[in-house]
């Protein structure tokens, strides 16, 4: 089965996801992951799915228009602003949302911000292992 998860920016939402899709399915899913536009792969989305042992260090940040020729089974979007900037894609794709809060928006110290990374990874954690 193959998956497209897609986010704004495809920075934090849609890696973790991606990662943990990745995980759960013990790699048999074929999963890509993109964004309306792109800002790389957040750091502190690294750094908290290593805590947990996923590795999403070599993921890049790609854009949707990367995927348009590729058929996919099923398309996520993990944030309403991606819902409804997302391209129609040519496939029979089953689309699936739901919208995760933005971990990179978080304020306070560091340890607040990772805080709030990590709610969001466990949040997302949750989501990929009913998905897979």
């Amino acid at each position: 089965m193959k998956t497209l998860v897609l986010c704004t920016g495809n920075s934090c939402r849609s890696q973790i996801l991606h990662g943990w899709l990745v995980h759960y399915s013990d790699k048999t899913l074929e999963v890509r992951s993109a964004g309306i536009e792109t800002h790389g792969v957040n750091p502190i989305a690294i750094k908290v799915m290593d805590e947990v042992g996923v590795d999403i260090s070599g993921h890049t940040s790609n854009h949707v228009n990367e995927y348009m020729d590729e058929e996919f089974d099923s398309l996520i979007t993990v944030c309403d602003h991606a819902k409804e900037s997302c391209p129609v894609f040519p496939s029979t794709a089953k689309h699936i949302h739901y919208s995760f809060p933005d971990p990179a928006k978080a304020t306070g110290s560091e340890e607040e911000i990772l805080d709030a990374f990590r709610a969001v990874r466990e949040e997302i954690r949750i989501f990929a292992k009913n998905f897979v």
